[in-house]
Order: structure tokens, then sequence, then C-alpha cells
């Protein structure tokens, strides 16, 4: 392994992850992008047809416009705008080169292992967001291969009893458009609603296919068992069986909250997870690592995203450069 010397390693390709970037050339600093996947993976992993509750101008970055037709932009009109992000600033990034390993040495200078090469720097920054994990149901028979954690489309699901767990924008989405493409949908809802949280212009539209049974949904009830042909489901009536082929697990995502305290980075000892950090300069209680984006909410998720964390880039930069 060679290793080569940055003022700063920014790991992650995400919008944040650019984000901070474009700040690090404003300032004249040698920096890396480091992604595991393709730029802003994430956002790539999303479902095909998947539309962001954020207007365009709301997740743009480097003051570069994000045009778009329709009033919402879809997954496709992000990636095109992030690419050509990319192509404006040609960003030192190297993609498909995973983070093994952070730690600081008795110099106070961070050495880095990926699985491809060794680095060091005088700064980290964490901006590796929350899609990578699944929250599992830990019930009998997750496991099996009809049972899916991430939606793309619906086209393998049609003509098929799909079962979709949990009322969040993702499940919503995958039980209308499963069902608008011909499959028997059925929701398992924890709660005794859809989450206050789904799109405004969608939320309407799931009740109305519940009220009316296009949609079968079972609230306040969850999973206790899946089999390769059924599932068991307990529910405020008692347990029933029904038929099943696929189950879509869209119960949520975590940040790598070991890969955090496996740099030192404190958690909060609740349920939250939420990692210490100074909420000015976004720098943890290790010097010089520093959180950027969703990754700073630990469980909480839905606290930051793109629009509202865009300013961690400036904040860690401006702290950085005044730090030299």
């Amino acid at each position: 392994m060679t290793e080569s010397k940055y003022d700063l390693i920014i790991v992650g390709g995400g919008p944040i992850g650019l984000a901070c970037a474009i700040e690090a050339e404003k300032k004249n600093l040698k920096y890396l992008i480091i992604e595991k996947g393709a730029i802003v993976n994430s956002i790539f992993n999303y479902p095909l047809y998947m539309t962001f509750f954020s207007t365009a101008e709301r997740l743009e970055i480097g003051d570069i416009p994000f045009n778009c037709l329709a009033p919402k932009p879809g997954r496709q009109e992000a990636l095109e705008y992030y690419r050509n992000i990319h192509r404006y600033f040609k960003f030192n990034i190297n993609l498909f080169e995973k983070v093994i390993d952070v730690k600081k040495d008795d110099n106070s200078i961070f050495q880095i292992k990926t699985d491809k090469q060794a680095y060091q720097s005088k700064n980290v920054i964490i901006a590796t967001g929350f899609y990578d994990i699944p929250i599992e149901m830990n019930v009998l028979g997750e496991n099996l291969p009809k049972v899916r954690h991430y939606y793309k489309e619906a086209h393998e699901y049609v003509f098929r009893k799909v079962l979709v767990v949990g009322a969040n924008n993702s499940s919503v989405d995958a039980a209308l458009e499963c069902w608008r493409k011909g499959a028997d949908v059925t929701m398992v809802i924890r709660k005794n609603e859809i989450n206050s949280r789904v799109k405004y212009w969608v939320k309407p539209d799931i009740e109305n296919r519940i009220e009316e049974g296009s949609i079968k949904a079972y609230f306040q009830s969850n999973i206790t068992e899946i089999r390769e042909n059924e599932v068991e489901i307990e529910t405020p009536n008692g347990k029933i069986t029904i038929e099943n082929d696929f189950v879509l697990a869209l119960t949520g995502y975590k940040p790598d909250l070991n890969f955090l305290e496996k740099m030192g980075i404190q958690l909060s000892d609740d349920e939250l997870k939420i990692p210490v950090y100074n909420s000015e300069t976004m720098e943890t209680n290790v010097e010089g690592l520093f959180l950027a984006g969703v990754v700073c909410g630990g469980m909480q998720t839905h606290k930051w995203f793109i629009e509202n964390s865009r300013i961690h880039a400036n904040m860690i930069l401006d702290y950085i450069s005044s730090s030299k």
C-alpha cells in the first residue's frame, strides 16, 4: 500500500460530501473524497421513479442551479444534476473504494485505510449517510430470498401477492406503485395510521386506496413469522395467516454506528445513538474528525437531509481554514 497525504479526506461521495469538497476547493485545501460505490450512491439506489419531497433549488450545491420542469425532481434528474456538478468541479474522488479504518496517530495525523490503499490526512469528514444498513424486523423467516429491504421498481412484483411493511414514504410509494402495476398488495403498519411525514400529495392517495379496499392494510399489527408461501401477522384481533409471494420490509435504515464508534466517536447512551459533535463546527469529540449530513442524527434519520445539512460544509471548512 502506498500512502498519500492530504489536508482533508471526505468519506462519502453523496451530495453533502460533494458540498464539502466544493468548500475545500474554495479554501485551496488538498482533499480527497472516498466513496464506496458510485457517485451519490444512495440516490442511485433509490427506487427508479422516486420523487423528492424537496424542490430542486433545495437540493442545489455549489451555487449551481438545478433546473427541473416538474415541481419536484425525481431520481433520474437528481443523478443528472450531481453528475453535472462533478463535470463542473472535477472533484478529486475515488469511487468504488471502501474506507475500512480511520485512526489518529501520535502526531495527530489521521491514518485512513481502505480496501485499496492507505492515506494520511490532517482532517477527516464523515458524510456517509444512513442508507446502507436496513433496520431488520428480527422475525423468523426474514432471511428468505423473497424478503427485500430495498425496493427498486414494481415489475418483479406484478401479479403476485406482496406484503409491504411500514407506513413511511418508501413503503407507501412501493405499495401504490406495485398496486397500480397489477400486484395484490397488503400493508402491515405498526401504528394506527399512515405516517404524518408521508409526502402531502401521496398521503391522501394511499389513504383512499386503503379505504376503498384496493390495498388491504392491517394497522397496529406486526409480522410474527415469514414462510415460503405465507406470512403470519399479529393484529389487534389476533393472529392471522395470509398467502404471500414477496415481503417488502421497508422498515427504515440506519448509519453504520459501529464504524463511528470504531473511530472513537462517542454516541448518546439512549436508543437514538446520536454522535457527539459541536453544533457550530460539526467537530466530534475526536479533534479534527467531523460529521456532515444525515449521519449526524444517529437513529434520527429524518432530522437531517440534503436541504438542511448543506450548511455543514461551510461550517466545517470555515472552521478548518481558520484553524490552519
